[in-house]
């Protein structure tokens, strides 16, 4: 049977498109205007604004911070302590003190206890999630303990010792040292991909390492030129891509995590450490020490943008993202200016929130 198909343009009355005698469809200017703009142009991401701040008591130096998203707790690197705030009131509720020089906490609800690395002391601290009460401290093999993970595959936490270019494996069970993994270089932040692979930033040697953690060995060794002085790394399960933070560039490089090609390099601000991957709404968010966070937001996996350049404040280098409110949090005390000087008194947890 024979099909006749003819395209009649009718400003005055709309656009017909007839296929035959049986289908027709029929869409007026207006409508047809809002289809095209509606397909062609997504939606621009929210830009973040300051909300509040968040005293917290005492004057130690800071590092990492993490979210317990089971009990809705933000724990804060703080000193010889970590503080710990209620993400519902965001008023500080507790403290896990009594260490020599904290960094990093790793959260394994799985067991209900935080894992914590203790530089100063070369031990991993042991506490109780909900009551935060220390269970155990774990002597190290390794010196100079700093970034902290869980990786669910193996069901272990790894440490990251900085002067001692290594990394510990500390079985979640019987809260002991279970092996120890030769890195060559100092290393700086990891992420667990869940299935079997962690991958860490080596700072001295701009390099990513691939840890095989079912035979705790070292599986490849990513270069990032032109990246230098990798920091903060974040992972996107779903493209397979790692972005990591580098210091001696100001970029944000941006790696096929399965080849380790390095597909794009963005401008960030300076003094880059903590880096994170907002999945549900495809933001990178880049914290730098010069006061900046720098937003860029993902519009396909090897297509990225700047879309923001958020001021927080002097030396606000680490953050927590809160996925349900989608809340940044940074932490950081006031200094005497021109100096590094901190004001005693002024340690807080910065909060930022979309606009």
């Amino acid at each position: 049977m024979a099909r006749e198909t003819s395209i009649k343009n009718k400003f005055s009355t709309g656009l017909t498109y007839r296929f035959g005698k049986k289908m027709k469809m029929s869409f007026r200017p207006i409508g047809l205007a809002l289809l095209i703009i509606a397909f062609y142009c997504p939606v621009q991401a929210q830009e973040y604004t300051f909300e509040k701040k968040i005293p917290v008591p005492g004057d130690g130096g800071y590092d990492y911070m993490a979210i317990d998203e089971v009990n809705n707790h933000l724990f804060v690197s703080h000193g010889t302590a970590f503080n710990v705030i209620d993400l519902a009131t965001e008023q500080p509720i507790g403290i896990i003190d009594g260490m020599k020089g904290v960094h990093g906490v790793a959260i394994v609800n799985e067991v209900n206890k935080g894992f914590i690395s203790d530089g100063k002391a070369d031990a991993v601290v042991v506490f109780d999630l909900t009551s935060f009460k220390t269970i155990k401290t774990i002597p190290l093999s390794s010196n100079d303990p700093d970034g902290i993970i869980y990786d669910p595959f193996s069901k272990k936490v790894f440490v990251f010792n900085g002067d001692g270019k290594s990394t510990i494996a500390i079985n979640t069970q019987t809260l002991e040292e279970e092996k120890k993994i030769d890195l060559g270089g100092g290393p700086e932040f990891a992420v667990s991909n869940g299935k079997g692979l962690i991958y860490n930033n080596i700072e001295d040697m701009n390099v990513i390492k691939v840890i095989d953690t079912k035979t705790f060995t070292v599986k490849a060794s990513y270069p990032l030129a032109p990246c230098g002085g990798p920091t903060g790394l974040a992972f996107d399960a779903g493209n397979q891509r790692l972005f990591t933070g580098c210091r001696t560039n100001k970029g944000l490089s941006v790696l096929n995590a399965s080849t380790g090609k390095v597909i794009t390099t963005l401008p960030i601000g300076a003094g880059v450490d903590a880096v994170i991957y907002d999945a549900a709404h495809k933001l990178i968010f880049v914290s730098n020490g010069d006061g900046t966070a720098t937003i860029i937001q993902q519009q396909s996996a090897d297509e990225y943008k700047v879309i923001q350049s958020l001021t927080t404040t002097q030396r606000a280098k680490t953050m927590a993202f809160d996925k349900k409110t989608r809340k940044i949090y940074f932490s950081a005390p006031q200094f005497e200016p021109g100096t590094r000087k901190i004001i005693p008194g002024t340690f807080a947890v910065w909060v930022y929130k979309p606009a």
